[in-house]
């Protein structure tokens, strides 16, 4: 009989990606993917350290679920539960100990060895009768995990697909925890990233989202034994199946190299959206960041991006309250976003993370100051978000259908420009692809009609 693997994943679409591989891991072991925790017999918490109080917030779930585990032994079953990702990575000793109930914690370069390590769970538990310490797994190993994952793909991706060509950072910004939790840059070989897309496509994704920690990083051994850059692969892949769309993210400023600016107004396939996170408009506080570029750095590429692809959409992130920023200092990130013009953005509050050379720099900003900066960034941004969605009415968009709305006969899509979009209209498939025409506009979603003959999934 099959066994039931609940997945809950936090955090970024590498997260996502990884999720997605741990269940085709252990797809041979008779484990399918179920949507409902009630009745699952492993329960893997796919963890994300970005986020302020993130093991805190861990250990407030793994709670409940030492309460399921409870229960199934009370009724004479078992449920394994595991921690993944980058808190597991971070925190994954403090796991073990505070709570004994952790089957196993593995970090995100092992979860390739999840059957093993699942094995030797299961045979602990039979040794101490259910008491067993919690295997643990936070190890880099010298061989990529890439090579050890398995070919199938065992949950179809949908209509838009995930697959992580990059990981690891080199770039030590003091703010973040990514090279600790994540490891070195490693760039997988084209000829590889290209079979998993094929294999992607045939189990039904009509969009792909490349994603690396630094994605356009990416330098991979291609085919021809001669290192190809992420615009290489890019137009490859388009030339391969034009009728896709192509997407890539998280971006640095520091790679962002003339070949791959190019590509956006070459590639009819590759969106045009970019996701270029910039965290502070100040030189300053870049510095004390170590982000290796100035705002006036980060100007002259969107400068260049503009050239390449005039309706490019751009979002970014930013950081308020790093210590010693100013108020000068914030006037300059606020100044930058107005010289910009983002579509979107994701915008926080600096928070310490323990190990970072930034949680012991002095001058650290009072969470009153910081959130007060935050309101104010927020508020521009949003007024930017409106004002780009608003320029959208009365326009034909294509929208790659996705996922169900809350409404009955309602579907929800992404514009070519990452804009969600609601749509009413009962023949719609989740997978259609269709010009809609917007006749609704906020600043976190555009409504509207078909304009025109769907093309079906």
């Amino acid at each position: 009989m099959a066994k039931k693997l609940f997945i809950k994943t936090y955090g970024c679409q590498m997260n996502v990606y990884d999720s997605a591989r741990m269940a085709d891991v252990l797809a041979p072991l008779g484990y399918a993917k179920t949507e409902t925790p009630d009745d699952a017999d492993m329960v893997i918490i796919n963890t994300c350290h970005i986020r302020e109080k993130a093991a805190e917030k861990v250990f407030s779930e793994l709670g409940q679920w030492r309460l399921r585990k409870q229960e199934a032994r009370q009724a004479g079953g078992e449920v394994t539960i595991a921690v993944a990702g980058c808190v597991a990575q971070a925190e994954g000793e403090e796991i073990i100990a505070r709570a004994p109930f952790v089957d196993l914690v593995v970090g995100p370069q092992a979860y390739h060895r999840l059957p093993e390590l699942l094995a030797q769970a299961e045979r602990s538990r039979a040794k101490k009768t259910g008491r067993g310490r919690g295997i643990l797994d936070t190890e880099f190993p010298v061989e990529s995990k890439f090579d050890h994952l398995p070919e199938q793909v065992a949950t179809p991706p949908g209509p838009v697909g995930f697959l992580a060509i990059q990981e690891g950072c080199d770039k030590f910004c003091t703010f973040c925890v990514v090279p600790y939790t994540r490891g070195a840059e490693y760039s997988r070989p084209a000829a590889a990233v290209i079979a998993e897309a094929e294999r992607l496509i045939a189990a039904g994704a009509r969009e792909i989202a490349l994603l690396g920690q630094n994605v356009n990083a990416w330098h991979g051994e291609g085919p021809d034994g001669a290192t190809w850059s992420l615009g290489r692969l890019l137009r490859e892949l388009n030339e391969r199946h034009p009728d896709l769309r192509w997407r890539y993210t998280t971006s640095h400023p520091r790679e962002m190299d003339d070949d791959l600016i190019a590509a956006h107004g070459e590639l009819p396939g590759l969106m045009p959206f970019l996701h270029l996170p910039v965290q502070s408009g100040s030189d300053s506080i870049l510095r004390a960041m170590n982000r290796g570029h100035r705002a006036e750095d980060y100007l002259r590429i969107v400068e260049k991006l503009r050239a390449a692809r005039p309706d490019i959409a751009l979002s970014s992130d930013f950081i308020t309250g790093f210590p010693g920023e100013s108020d000068r200092d914030f006037e300059a990130t606020l100044q930058l976003v107005r010289d910009v013009g983002f579509a979107s953005a994701y915008s926080f509050k600096y928070s310490a993370r323990p190990g970072t050379p930034g949680s012991l720099m002095p001058n650290q900003v009072s969470d009153a100051v910081s959130s007060e900066r935050l309101y104010a960034l927020q508020a521009l941004l949003q007024e930017q978000a409106t004002a780009f969605n608003k320029a959208s009415l009365g326009r034909e968009l294509e929208v790659l259908f996705d996922r169900p709305g809350k409404h009955a006969g309602q579907l929800l899509g992404r514009s070519p420009y990452m804009q969600s979009v609601v749509v009413n209209e009962p023949g719609l498939e989740i997978g259609d692809r269709a010009l809609v025409t917007v006749t609704g506009a906020s600043a976190n979603s555009l409504s509207g009609e078909i304009a025109g003959q769907r093309e079906a999934a």
